[in-house]
């Protein structure tokens, strides 16, 4: 067989794939590959044409969409609707850009969000919403008018009188999504998937349930006439569209550039998901000299992000004993790339996620990894016949105790003798927010468990020096850095102490705001569940904790302990003014003359906070040398920003 007719064969089984893709995400709204794996495959098929000249009858790259549902009355689009053509790489862009400067060679080009929704299209005549389609095909859509009046930002009226045909994006925010799964029997996969069974959901007042959102970017059909894509946007606000909040001109390739790679810094952080951007000419005119292919405009190209979610098979799942005696389930993946890492783990919350998520071992599921955390498994793509029911385990995989069921999470009680729960604990106790005792690892603490009998916090003030002598990897010099370090320890801000102890839920700002609040350990150990109730961002189950772990004698005999090897907790309050009060602050890069935690303090002694991202609530972001991609998603997002003179002359 030829090289030639190697690929031909190949090319068809591709083709297969990409049907039965195309199936499942377009016909049934229930798709069983990411978007990542889909682009791969086709691209695939879209090279194999490429070098053997050969495009089958039946090929995905020469028509649009899929099959329509018949549970909706269809309706053929007066204008057909195009695909966007999508760029690899920025030299394919340039390559691109460089093309149009033939057509016009003062061309400029809009830049906007590639909104991941439902696309739809909207008619009006004489200034009255008339229907809503679906993009269907391209050529025919389904009629979802009664759905589509159900979106609180599509407007009934708009000034304009003429026939309008216009198309945008149906959206459902992560927001929304966030307060419809609260009560969801079944909750969503993902946003797109949100908006789509609810577009084609044929009872509106279930769509409506959603809250979805309408975002406009072009228009199909006007008398009027416009010279630019910019004056097309403007005349969609004028008519009270909802365009969204991102629209820029840029006047080169490196303006597109620059501006792209901000998005792609900033993206997780919006409140709909986009998955690229869309570059456009800006002049019109030219547009029908340039023309289209029998798919896509030439005219206008889709820049991809790289995907923060794909599909992998869920290979087992593990339970871990975390410090509180939570076991958790983990999920093994068959390993994956996703967002320029090797996944391989992912996290399940407990088992009633995992019914809600009606995930299965040796199943496929979806996996998201967003703001480079650990991945999180969102739900089933597809399952086998040899897919199998994940059960809660009923004993602890750590010691064999019988765990004790509290609401969906299970816990292990045997806090003394289960040796997962005590080496999580004690490298908490000695973290760096916490008693920061320096290189103490989790395996080094694992191996102080088993060498050397450590099971309490105290026992860290029993080492010796001769002790560690002679462990693994401990050297005379590592030995004295240590005790050193333990010792040093002994004298600790109070809100350290408490961050320490390992309190459910209590985290080191709320460690800080107790501190400040009650400023001695018998201060808090004495307050009441309504007095803790009051402290800034403590809600009713952290005031619970916080009154159990004081109730719990062992709890308050290890406390006791440690006061009697020499440890003293004290708060000093170092506030010396109110100056920035409500404000926070993000730190990068290298100061000059202070160290991060120096600056961090100075902000908190003048009544401000500090965190470790930057979003639209920060109200500055602290810049020194070397400032990374803090730096530039505060300038895309407007945050202001300041040197460290700046700050010092705020102050």
């Amino acid at each position: 067989m030829s090289d030639n007719s190697e690929k031909i064969e190949l090319m068809k089984e591709l083709i297969k794939k990409i049907d039965l893709y195309n199936y499942h995400y377009y016909t049934l709204d229930d798709p069983i590959v990411s978007d990542k794996e889909y682009d791969e495959i086709y691209y695939k098929l879209v090279d194999l044409e490429n070098e053997t000249g050969v495009v089958l009858p039946n090929s995905p790259t020469q028509r649009v969409g899929g099959d329509i549902l018949d549970k909706f009355v269809k309706r053929k689009h007066e204008h057909r609707l195009y695909s966007l053509m999508k760029v690899r790489s920025f030299p394919d862009l340039e390559k691109w850009t460089n093309e149009m400067r033939q057509f016009d060679k003062n061309a400029d080009f809009a830049l906007e969000y590639k909104f991941d929704g439902l696309q739809l299209v909207l008619e009006y005549q004489n200034g009255q919403f008339q229907s809503a389609t679906t993009r269907g095909n391209g050529e025919i859509g389904e009629d979802v008018t009664m759905q589509v009046r159900t979106i609180s930002s599509v407007p009934l009226h708009i000034p304009y009188k003429e026939k309008l045909l216009v198309q945008g994006e149906g959206m459902m925010t992560k927001r929304a999504l966030e307060i419809y799964n609260r009560t969801a029997e079944i909750p969503l996969k993902n946003t797109r998937n949100g908006v789509a069974g609810a577009i084609r959901n044929l009872d509106p007042k279930e769509t409506a349930k959603r809250k979805l959102d309408f975002f406009c970017y072009s228009i199909i059909y006007c008398e009027k006439k416009f010279k630019t894509q910019e004056e097309m946007h403007e005349f969609l606000k004028e008519n009270g569209f909802n365009v969204g909040d991102y629209f820029k001109i840029c006047k080169c390739l490196d303006e597109l550039i620059k501006n792209i790679e901000e998005v792609g810094k900033i993206k997780k952080d919006l409140q709909v998901d986009i998955d690229g951007m869309v570059i456009k000419l800006n002049q019109v005119a030219p547009r029908e000299e340039i023309g289209y292919t029998n798919k896509f405009p030439k005219w206008a190209r889709a820049y991809k992000f790289e995907a923060e979610e794909v599909s992998t098979m869920l290979e087992d799942v593990i339970w871990q004993v975390g410090r509180s005696g939570k076991v958790s389930p983990v999920a093994v993946l068959e390993p994956v790339e996703l967002a320029g890492a090797t996944i391989s783990r992912a996290t399940l919350n407990n088992i009633d996620d995992i019914r809600k998520k009606n995930v299965y071992l040796k199943s496929r599921v979806f996996i998201r990894r967003s703001n480079e955390v650990i991945p999180e498994v969102l739900g089933l793509a597809e399952k086998y016949d040899f897919s199998k029911e994940i059960e809660e385990p009923k004993i602890c995989p750590c010691c064999g105790e019988a765990l004790v069921k509290k609401g969906p999470l299970v816990f292990c009680k045997n806090h003394d003798g289960c040796k997962e729960q005590i080496v999580a604990r004690l490298t908490h106790f000695a973290s760096r927010d916490a008693f920061d005792i320096v290189g103490l690892s989790e395996k080094t603490i694992n191996q102080f468990y088993e060498d050397l009998g450590l099971r309490h916090f105290s026992d860290f003030y029993s080492l010796t020096k001769e002790k560690l002598v002679g462990l693994e990897k401990f050297q005379d010099k590592k030995a004295e850095n240590t005790i050193s370090s333990i010792e040093k320890s002994k004298h600790i801000e109070f809100a350290r102490f408490l961050y320490g102890l390992g309190i459910s839920e209590v985290g080191i700002k709320t460690a800080k705001d107790l501190a400040k609040t009650f400023k001695t350990l018998d201060g808090l150990k004495n307050a009441s569940f309504e007095e803790i109730l009051q402290v800034e961002d403590v809600g009713e189950i952290i005031a619970q904790n916080i009154v159990d772990f004081f109730r719990d004698e062992n709890n308050l005999n290890e406390i006791s302990r440690l006061l009697a090897v020499g440890v003293t907790p004290k708060h000093e309050d170092n506030q010396k003014s109110n100056k920035f009060e409500g404000l926070t602050f993000v730190l990068t890069g290298t100061l000059p003359n202070m160290t991060r935690q120096e600056m961090t303090k100075l902000i908190e002694e003048h009544g401000g906070k500090t965190s470790s991202s930057v979003s639209k609530n920060t109200s500055y972001v602290v810049a020194g040398e070397e400032a990374g991609s803090k730096l530039d998603k505060a300038r895309a997002l407007g945050v202001p920003i300041l040197t460290e003179e700046e700050i010092l002359k705020m102050i």
